[in-house]
């Protein structure tokens, strides 16, 4: 009886939910059709108004770990360092569109969603009719929760199951659940459930789906992330052409999103190339911009040594007769621009064979 009272006095949040968000949680429970599957959720908490002080979750993006993370059974998908630099992503971005707003006279609306983008949780996939979060779920959740590092007051753990009759129906206004068509007999199931710090069980959580449009959208994902096969060839090049790199997240161009810059050196040079690359990158070409060149110590922070560098730059021109072509390597790019600008290292003199014996250290060895 007091257990009943203290859970009806405990409110969960509002639920709002992405129509895309559905739609994705889908196509991967379709992709991985014999496997546990999980995504990390990530969207906004709105604070609740004074008539009732019941905050609103906002879920806006479902964020896949790469193909090598290891999908457990009955627990949900811990984060890997994809989802995590995707996060970390979408976060810098929604940071930059947050100082636009706030900037400019936007109405209520806007206002409404001047709140930090944060993760929410994680989907997962269960096998038959397990709609409910198991042993392991809560356990996992409350372990979560429990690590002050990770700085979370809940979670939220959306369960999807598949083959459920597609005579089964939507649910009830309130229902903690919605389903989807998957075959043509069979329908997906996704059950929301929410968990906190203070109550630490799970409880149902009745979602709201809303269209799209009527929702904030989320860039789409850099280059440099979804396509790591050709970020690491662009990387392995320019370190073995003796260039060292940094990858900085900047805001070169207005308006968002971010562009992805490498702020490249090469030793005994007095200036500095960074080179830009959009999220689109190779389909739209790279840009560069040339400065001099400042010593960065092991305690220096790198977005405050790249933002006075940038602050410093100029803008280069593109070389004379440079085309660029998606098929092309940023290190061909680099190669015209040091080539034009004057930046490529001399290449060094033949020794001659006087020089050579000059060299040689004592005993003759060469």
């Amino acid at each position: 009886m007091i257990r009943s009272l203290y859970l009806a006095r405990h409110r969960v949040p509002n639920l709002v939910v992405a129509q895309r968000v559905l739609a994705r949680m889908a196509a991967a429970a379709q992709h991985f059709i014999e496997d546990e599957t999980g995504e990390a959720l990530v969207g906004l908490v709105v604070p609740g108004e004074r008539t009732n002080g019941v905050p609103t979750i906002y879920v806006l993006d479902t964020i896949a770990p790469d193909e090598s993370a290891v999908r457990q059974l009955h627990t949900f998908q811990q984060g890997d360092a994809r989802q995590d630099e995707i996060i970390w992503w979408l976060q810098e971005n929604w940071r930059l569109y947050r100082q636009r707003r706030q900037t400019s006279f936007g109405g209520a609306l806007q206002a409404k969603w001047d709140v930090p983008l944060r993760y929410l949780g994680d989907w997962h996939k269960q096998p038959g009719y397990m709609i409910q979060p198991s042993t392991g779920d809560q356990m996992t959740a409350l372990n979560w929760l429990d690590d002050a590092d990770n700085g979370m007051d809940f979670l939220l753990a959306p369960i999807l199951t598949l083959g459920h009759p597609s005579t089964i129906s939507e649910g009830a206004p309130g229902a903690n659940f919605v389903t989807m068509p998957h075959t043509e007999d069979t329908h997906i199931r996704v059950d929301f459930w929410y968990i906190d710090r203070t109550l630490r069980l799970f409880q149902p959580i009745a979602p709201a789906i809303y269209p799209d449009d009527q929702l904030p959208g989320l860039p789409a994902y850099p280059w440099h992330l979804t396509d790591t096969a050709r970020f690491d060839e662009e990387h392995r090049l320019m370190q073995r052409d003796g260039l060292a790199l940094t990858v900085v997240l900047w805001n070169a161009t207005d308006p968002p999103p971010l562009e992805v810059c490498f702020l490249t050196a090469r030793v005994g040079a007095d200036r500095v190339l960074i080179v830009i690359t959009g999220w689109d990158y190779p389909q739209r070409p790279p840009a560069a911009r040339v400065a001099p060149f400042r010593h960065m110590g092991p305690d220096d922070d790198l977005y405050g040594v790249f933002a006075q560098l940038w602050a410093e730059s100029q803008p280069v021109s593109d070389p004379p007769g440079w085309a660029w072509t998606p098929d092309k390597r940023l290190l061909d790019y680099i190669h015209a621009v040091e080539t034009s600008l004057g930046l490529r290292p001399a290449a060094p003199p033949p020794r001659t064979s006087e020089a050579a014996e000059t060299d040689a250290p004592s005993g003759g060895q060469p």
